[in-house]
């Protein structure tokens, strides 16, 4: 059997969160959507995708994340994984994170 995963697109805190979850249903409370098992790259990399370790650490505790219906834009079910983002609202442009207090950096 074909395993799949979804893709979610959703709004959130003035930004477009991409994230993939292997469960996605309507949740228990009205007029939310549930994710469950959310998936984030789990290979050891020598380079790091700052907004994917981002997202990991934000959703680190998370075991079930409900979207209210009005934030979802899309649910895919996909075959394979792509990568997780953040994208600005209103120009769609990948929004890359940054460390504020980086070495070399004078506070």
């Amino acid at each position: 059997m074909k395993s799949f995963m979804y893709k979610l697109v959703f709004y959130n805190h003035g930004k477009v969160y991409e994230l993939f979850a292997e469960q996605v249903e309507s949740s228990h409370l009205y007029g939310f959507v549930e994710a469950r098992k959310l998936i984030f790259d789990s290979s050891a990399k020598v380079v790091v995708d700052p907004t994917e370790e981002r997202l990991r650490e934000e959703f680190s505790d998370t075991e079930a994340l409900m979207l209210p219906l009005q934030s979802v834009i899309r649910i895919e079910r996909v075959a394979r994984r792509g990568n997780c983002v953040i994208r600005d609202r209103k120009t769609g442009d990948k929004v890359t994170v940054l460390p504020l207090d980086g070495p070399g950096r004078r506070g």
